[in-house]
This record gives structure tokens, sequence and C-alpha cells, in this order.
């Protein structure tokens, strides 16, 4: 086994600074924007079902059971929700503590594995790569996992390379299964053991691996969600809950990986999201590629664990034909604490630091001509993103002058600091794109891309006494709303849909309207009484009063249109709204 170094163990007083100003960049903007597609609406949606309606095992998305992800990660924007009570804060909350927590587990390895020095070289690696920091102001599932993956690996790394104690193969197991029941990939860090069992023999060790404790601590992680849900399932004579099983537990896992029936990709497609999103990172490829060959020929049994490990990782997810840039992300920490330890060494060598003082020069230069640009409307295409996506002229000026701000800033920290310590300005400059990004661009497209000027303009339409219904609808429209809503089924056919929304709006249509995209508008409507009530997130929506409806459809479109009512009785739902 290798013994981590004794060298550098203290804390170099410049690193508290480093890392506050870590956490001040993650941070920032908490508080300060709705949820905003993609994904974000409806996992809160889902949260606060859980807070008002209970449904904790079985999530809902409005009237419907929800079965793409399991809930553990709504869970959590609950639970943040009940200690904060504002949904502003909760839902961005679960996503900024993972990310805090993966640095720490990046630096406690590394610093076990190496020393201190190397561990802050991670750290400010991992930080400095562009799509940490921006998923980690996501409130989606995949920071979570990323917690929970390298908190596995972080274990099972220290019980087969530092000392092989019980709790750690237990710890990681339990990572795995809570991790895989957070989103069905979390199983991946126990493929760390492939690079291991191929390591010579007198590498290996000869304390034995406890992986039957492993086995145990991921049945028992998987087990917090799985054991009550399938409980209740089986207790259950519902036929929803019982296709809710069957859907989550085989179509949405191995089937979806399988055969995918979305976000289909070239076996390339990986290789594009690390030339980008792993900026600048990537940039150093040139000069680690070497050095990890030499390290792993002479199976230094560090590399060997994490590169075999994160190259599985990406094998995985190549092998299947449904990717997305996400993915790949639980193998970053991986790579690097691979990196970390040829750092020190690289950033003295010419091509290198010429490569990150680029990166920095590049990004300011970027930045300034994305923030003229659209100040001065080159070639109308600031006032076409605006018309796009309904955003009014202050929010369009606030957004570009952001990005000039972010640009000049990064453009003096790359004067004073890029020619001499690039690693320095990386850190930097990413520290100014994330907190430019929290508190300055996602603030202002807020109010168009999470719905709220749209719903705000419903609500003011329709005063306080009518009902609102929602036909072909998106999540954040049901979460801004002002009022409880009616929908009829998310995934439902629109025609089902529409053939459950016209009998609502005839039981009282001087009361009654619906909300619906000017693409599912029907034959069946008095269009001279609908209202086109604004634009929200590249679409366009009209109210629609019960008095518009006709009551039958055209005698062409009849049998298209008539499906049977498919609810199922058993979940007579109306979503409860309360504006987060």
């Amino acid at each position: 086994m290798t013994a981590p170094l004794r060298a550098y163990r203290t804390f170099h007083p410049g690193h508290v600074g480093v890392v506050l100003l870590m956490v001040a960049a993650l941070a920032a903007g908490i508080g300060m924007r709705d949820p905003a597609p993609p994904d974000e609406p409806r996992f809160v949606l889902m949260a606060r079902d859980m807070v008002e309606n209970g449904s904790w095992l079985f999530p809902h998305r409005g009237t419907e059971l929800y079965s793409h992800k399991p809930p553990l990660f709504m869970w959590l924007q609950a639970s943040a929700f009940r200690v904060v009570h504002d949904w502003r804060i909760a839902f961005l909350l679960p996503s900024l503590l993972a990310a805090l927590g993966t640095l720490w587990l990046t630096w406690d390895l590394a610093r076990r594995l190496w020393n201190r020095r190397i561990a802050m070289y991670a750290v400010a690696a991992l930080f400095a790569t562009l799509q940490f920091g921006l998923q980690a102001k996501r409130g989606q599932i995949d920071m979570v996992l990323m917690a929970l993956t390298t908190l596995a690996l972080w274990a099972l790394a220290r019980h087969l390379l530092v000392r092989r104690e019980r709790w750690l193969a237990v710890l990681g197991g339990l990572a795995a299964g809570i991790g895989t029941v957070t989103k069905g990939v979390g199983f991946l860090p126990l493929l760390v053991f492939v690079p291991w069992r191929a390591l010579p023999a007198p590498l290996r060790g000869s304390q034995p691996v406890a992986a039957s404790w492993v086995a145990i601590g991921f049945v028992v992680g998987a087990s917090v969600w799985l054991a009550p849900m399938l409980w209740a399932a089986l207790g259950s004579h519902n036929a929803a809950i019982h296709a809710y099983v069957d859907d989550l537990l085989f179509r949405q896992t191995g089937a979806r990986y399988a055969t995918p029936w979305h976000h289909q990709q070239p076996p390339w497609y990986f290789l594009q999201v690390i030339a980008t999103l792993w900026l600048p990172g990537v940039l150093l490829t040139p000069w680690l590629l070497p050095a990890w060959w030499r390290r792993v020929r002479r199976r230094d049994p560090r590399q060997w664990l994490l590169l075999g490990w994160g190259v599985l990782v990406l094998l995985f997810f190549t092998l299947s034909p449904g990717k997305r840039e996400v993915y790949i992300l639980p193998a970053l920490p991986a790579f690097c604490l691979a990196a970390a330890p040829l750092l020190f060494g690289l950033l003295r060598q010419p091509g290198p630091r010429r490569a990150l003082a680029g990166y920095v020069f590049l990004l300011a230069l970027a930045l300034v001509v994305a923030g003229v640009g659209g100040l001065a409307d080159v070639n109308g295409i600031a006032s076409e993103l605006a018309q796009q996506r309904a955003i009014d002229a202050s929010d369009r000026t606030r957004l570009f002058a952001w990005l000039l701000g972010m640009g000049a800033t990064v453009g003096t920290v790359a004067v004073v600091f890029a020619c001499h310590r690039p690693g320095i300005a990386t850190v930097l400059s990413t520290a100014i794109v994330l907190t430019g990004y929290g508190v300055g661009l996602t603030p202002a497209l807020d109010a168009s891309s999470s719905g709220r000027r749209l719903m705000q303009a419903v609500g003011t339409h329709l005063g306080a006494d009518a009902q609102l219904g929602l036909v072909a609808w998106s999540e954040q429209l049901m979460l801004q709303a002002d009022r409880p809503v009616r929908d009829f089924g998310f995934e439902r056919p629109v025609d089902a849909q529409w053939n459950d929304a016209g009998r609502w709006l005839e039981d009282d249509p001087s009361h009654r309207w619906l909300l619906v995209p000017a693409s599912a508008l029907r034959p069946c409507l008095d269009r001279r009484l609908t209202v086109a009530i604004g634009r929200s997130n590249r679409r366009d929506w009209h109210l629609v009063p019960g008095t518009a409806w006709s009551g039958h459809w055209p005698t062409a479109d009849r049998q298209r249109h008539a499906l049977p009512r498919p609810h199922d009785p058993a979940l007579p739902r109306t979503a409860k709204v309360a504006s987060p």
C-alpha cells in the first residue's frame, strides 16, 4: 500500500483566503432567482408537494406520479425548505453544500495520498473547471450525485491505498448505495475495484479487502428509499403505483441506458464536452498525458486507481447512445486528483504557463466582446435574443452590462497575474465568472426564464375569483401560479388533456380558464375569445376562457381527439400552489 507523504504538513495562511474566495463564489447569487428550466422547476414542484401533501415515497408532478428519478434529491430540497422557509434558497442549497463537500473530500483524499500542498492544487483544479462551478449553481441532481460518488471514492481509495479499515469499506458502499437511489448511476464508484485488481499482487498489499462489507453498505444505502417504497407498493392495489415502480426500476434504468429514447449523441460527444466544459484544465493535457503514462507504467497505485476509475466512467457513458454533458461530471474529481501532484512542476514550465495565461486573456476578451456587442445590439443579435426569450429592455441592458463588467475585471486579473502567476489568475478569473453568473446574469434572466413575468400577467388578467387549468404545460408555470391550479396530466397526449379540460370548462365556463401554448390550441375553440397573454421560454401562451369552448370537436377531428379519460380515480389531486 502507498503511505501518504509527511512533507508539507502545515497549512499555508494564504490557503484560508483561497478557500473563502471559493466558498463566496460558489454561494454568490443564492436566493436571488427562482427555479428555471431545465429540471429545476420540476424538482421544486415535487419537493413542494412533499412538504404540502406528504407524498415523500411517491413524488408527484401535478396529478401524475413522477418515475424518471428517485426522490432523494427532492427530499433534500424539501428538508432545506423546512429549515430556511424560502424556496429561492432551499432549491439551490443541496447543490451548494454538495459542491463544498466535494471540494473538501478532494482536498482530504489528496492530503492523505500525497500532502497538503498537492491537496490545494487538487482543490484549485476542481474549482477552476467550468463545469464544476456552473453545476454547483444549478438546482439539479448531478452535483449531489457527484458529492456521493466522491465520498464513495474517498472511502474506497483510503481503504485500498492507505489502511484497510472496515468502516471505510462500509462507508464507501453506503455512499454508492445512496447515490444509486439519488440517480441510477450512483453505483459507479464500485468500479474502482477493476483497476485495483489489475495491479500486480505485491502492490495491492497483503491485507484482505473488505469487499463483503462494501456490499453490505451498498445494500443498506440503497434501502434508504427502496425498501420503504417497495413495501408500500406491494401493499397497494393502485395500478398507478405499480406502473410507477415498473417504470422507475426497469425502463428508466437499464432500458434507458441500453436503448435511450432521447439525448442521443455520437460516440465522440464527451470529447467535445471535455474540450469545452473542462476548461481550463484540459489545456494542460499535452503535458499531463505523457506524465500520467510514465506513472501508470511504473504502476503507481494512486495514479493507477484514480485514472483507471475515471477512464472506466467515461467508457461506461460513452457506450450508451444517450449522452448529456453532466453524465461525466462524477469522474472530474478523480482526474483533478491525478493531475494535482504534477501541477507544481507543470506550472514552472513555459508551455503550461502560456496555455493558462492565454485562457485568462481570451476569457476576458470573450466577455468584453459579448457585453459590448449586446449593449450596442450588433447585427440585432441582442434584440432577437430578447424577443425569443421575452426579456425586457432593462433586464437586457443589465445582462450585457454584467458581461462587460466581468470581462473588464477578468482582464485586470489577466494583466496583473496571468504572465507571472497563471495559476492564481485562473482561480481568480473563475471566481469572478461564478460570482457574476450568480449575482448578475441569472437574476437578469430570471423573470423570463422562470415564467414569473408570464404568470404575473395571467394573475392580473384573471382576477381573484377565476380558476385556472393548464394544458400542455411547463413546470415553471405551475410553480409560479398565484392560485391552485388544475392540470390534466403532464405526459399524457395533448388531445387527451383537452378531452378532460373541455369537461372541466363546461362545468363552470364563466369562472374557468385554461393556459395553453399556441401550438396546442385546437379547432374546437372560438379564437376570438382567447387572449394572447405573453411569451415565456420561447413559447407563446394563450388564455382560453370557458366561454370559448364550443363543446364539440369538428367532425374530421372527433375520432382523433375524443380519447378515453385515463385518470386513476385513486389519485384525485389538485396542485396546491404558493409562489416560491
